[in-house]
């Protein structure tokens, strides 16, 4: 009997250190064993950003050669022109007397070299084109919606002339006179420090004796303000023709193109020919109007006949004198 009151003494010891051997590991599970480590999360791929394909420069080329027009190439010989020819900063393009050129560039800029001019390429990016206008008349187009800015510089002079879109001229004596006239369009003409606008349908000048270009006006409707003829009948084969013109604008004469000085005034010496000979006379504005002039001239240079003179006495011998001329 005492031994099994002691067993049921024990029981409730023996099963209370059941439990707490049971709860060891449950405990050390919940209070003593490191937490996991935190999930590792990755970070989402940046996103994909278009790099844009690299700005390419506008490619100049020749498209159009009617007459002689040649070619050079930095410093080197002028050649003769071929069609389709790619131009490069530093190369040049000139033509002759009754012969032009035009100039690509891509589909943003079209350049119209003139008879008698010389243009050289100065800068070519994606977003500005410019050429340097050594002499003569360019007409250059800018095609609207491209994004490009076109610019024409004078030689001798600090005048420029820039569009984005439209149609303008610009000529240049070599010597400091440059005219800029819009066709279409709008042009920003600097020069001296000083900036007009010129809009379709006019014109602005600026001479080496302006403060700047002229205020933008219309194109006068006389280029030739007056010409001095001399005698049509001559009898030398060399005449020299002088007048008065509007600044900026060409004059042609004998297929030979020229510039009137800053005051306008010009004069030119023609050779002519033996009998008939028609002298003219063209002007030419930036706006594209001419005015014409000419005069006729007859030359005779072969020496005077001589006459024979009867003597009133009856002499067998006649002296022969020249015939009078008339003084040149």
């Amino acid at each position: 009997m005492a031994g099994s009151q002691n067993v049921r003494r024990q029981a409730p010891f023996l099963l209370g250190l059941a439990l707490i051997l049971a709860a060891l590991p449950i405990g050390y599970f919940v209070f003593l064993r490191e937490p996991p480590p935190p999930p590792v999360r990755v970070p989402p791929p940046p996103p994909v950003v278009e790099v844009p394909p690299p700005s390419k420069p506008v490619q100049l080329s020749l498209q159009k050669v009617e007459g002689t027009v040649e070619v050079r190439r930095g410093k080197g010989a002028w050649e003769v022109a071929q069609p389709g020819a790619a131009l490069h900063p530093s190369d040049a393009v000139r033509t002759q007397a009754a012969s032009s050129a035009v100039i690509i560039g891509d589909e943003a800029v079209e350049v119209l070299v003139g008879a008698g001019t010389e243009v050289s390429v100065d800068s070519l990016t994606d977003e500005l084109s410019r050429v340097l206008l050594e002499t003569g008349i360019a007409t250059a187009t800018v095609r609207p919606g491209k994004r490009h800015t076109f610019e024409v510089k004078a030689a001798n002079s600090d005048a420029l002339a820039r569009t984005t879109a439209g149609t303008f001229s610009m000529s240049n004596d070599g010597a400091g006179t440059v005219a800029v006239g819009a066709r279409e369009g709008e042009v920003t003409f600097l020069g001296k420090g000083k900036v007009v606008i010129v809009r379709a349908g006019q014109q602005s000048v600026v001479t080496p004796t302006s403060t700047g270009p002229s205020e933008p006006a219309p194109v006068p409707s006389s280029l030739l303000r007056k010409v001095a003829w001399p005698d049509s009948r001559r009898n030398q084969r060399r005449i020299k023709i002088s007048g008065e013109a509007v600044p900026g604008s060409r004059l042609e004469m004998g297929g030979q193109h020229f510039f009137p000085g800053p005051d306008g005034k010009f004069e030119r010496t023609v050779d002519l020919k033996e009998g008939e000979n028609l002298v003219q006379l063209r002007a030419s504005s930036v706006m594209g109007t001419q005015q014409e002039a000419a005069q006729n001239y007859k030359v005779d240079t072969s020496p005077p006949k001589k006459l024979k003179v009867d003597l009133p006495w009856g002499s067998s011998s006649s002296p022969e004198v020249p015939a009078q001329t008339e003084s040149p």
